[in-house]
């Protein structure tokens, strides 16, 4: 909340939640072991006053397949819900669960998307009936009041290389059927890059819960390379496209976060690690290295007044910051800023907020019906 703190926001509007919280990040280990993993994790999580949890443990682990059954990703689930809620102690009824089955990859898919097979709604009453069993049987009777929210396939998603945009008539019988549950809302992951226009369309069908992620760090990287391009362009002594030649060298150097998702040749990879959609790169911006190359493209361009073809040239977007003393910071904000506007427009638009189950999002997301 310190962060909050600085930037004058009241910590009261924050809801922190954990994503993709299971045993995913150790799925080359035996399951036993990986859910061990697992369960510290979402222990810390709770621990610390986080609210929302999303119990992700579809995916499966060593010797698994990819994708295990309902009642296996229900019982896992219980399984972290009931860690979850003792590492909370009495102050458990702060959280609330977000659980699914049909759960896109953490960071969006990393090869090119031809179609989508929207959820069924039998499957999310699949979904609700095995995990309400599964719960049940754990006595978790209070946690099962809590869902919140379930991960459904709305037909969006983003490969390395392209979008799969929401069709709201493909989508019609599964937002329907949430008048089954008048409990919960949807929560759609991978909603990055989708138009205004289709995440209104998404709010007022249900799917309440936007996820974006990717999005945010890929206009700041457009950003930050676009200002590279500037620098290299405007001082002979700025050694041309020094930015993206450190990062280059960085995620070569330590490829673990990037090698998974990339494939092709070597022209192929080095595309995708400065330009794909699922934005890996973001794994690096922290590093010393980079924010050493960062600080200098920053301290080079503030105060200077870039030529109006210069940011014609390389940020169209932001012609309007030329001719003036840049301040590079608000600019880079401005340009994470425009992709969360989309969000907010879509989550504040009359048509989508009428009739919607936005109120369950309502003072900072905590106010739910029980799911009993």
């Amino acid at each position: 909340m310190r962060i909050a703190w600085e930037e004058g926001l009241d910590a009261t509007r924050i809801v922190l939640g954990g994503d993709h919280l299971g045993p995913n990040p150790w799925r080359d280990e035996p399951a036993e072991v990986a859910m061990r993993q697992a369960e510290t994790m979402v222990a810390a999580y709770a621990a610390a006053g986080f609210h929302k949890l999303h119990l992700d443990t579809s995916m499966g682990c060593r010797g698994e397949p990819a994708a295990v059954g309902d009642e296996l990703t229900a019982s896992r689930a219980a399984r972290l819900a009931a860690v979850a809620e003792a590492a909370a102690g009495p102050d458990r009824a702060r959280l609330r669960y977000v659980v699914g089955t049909e759960v896109p990859p953490p960071g969006g898919a990393d090869h090119v998307i031809d179609q989508l097979e929207v959820t069924a709604p039998s499957a999310v009453r699949k979904t609700l009936d095995v995990h309400r069993e599964a719960f049940l049987s754990c006595d978790l009777k209070g946690a099962l009041e809590r869902i919140l929210a379930v991960v459904v396939q709305p037909g969006v998603e983003y490969g390395n290389e392209n979008i799969v945009g929401y069709d709201r008539d493909a989508g019609r019988e599964l937002s329907a059927a949430l008048n089954d549950w008048p409990s919960l809302v949807y929560e759609a992951h991978s909603t990055d890059y989708q138009g205004a226009s289709e995440l209104t369309d998404l709010v007022e069908d249900g799917f309440s819960i936007l996820k974006v992620g990717p999005e945010l760090t890929f206009a700041l990287r457009e950003a930050l390379y676009a200002l590279d391009l500037i620098a290299s362009d405007l001082f002979p002594e700025y050694r041309c496209r020094s930015l993206k030649a450190e990062m280059e060298r960085l995620m070569v150097a330590t490829p673990k976060y990037w090698m998974r998702h990339y494939a092709g040749g070597d022209g192929k990879a080095y595309y995708l690690r400065h330009y794909s959609l699922s934005d890996r790169i973001r794994y690096y911006w922290s590093l010393p290295q980079a924010r050493e190359c960062v600080e200098n493209l920053m301290s080079c361009l503030e105060g200077q007044r870039i030529p109006l073809s210069l940011m014609w040239q390389h940020m169209p977007a932001a012609a309007g910051y030329s001719g003036r003393p840049l301040k590079v910071n608000e600019l880079l904000i401005s340009r994470v800023e425009s992709v969360l506007q989309k969000y907010r427009s879509a989550c504040r638009n009359k048509r989508a907020t009428k009739g919607a189950k936005t109120e369950m999002m309502e003072d900072a997301g905590l106010e739910s019906a029980p799911l009993r």
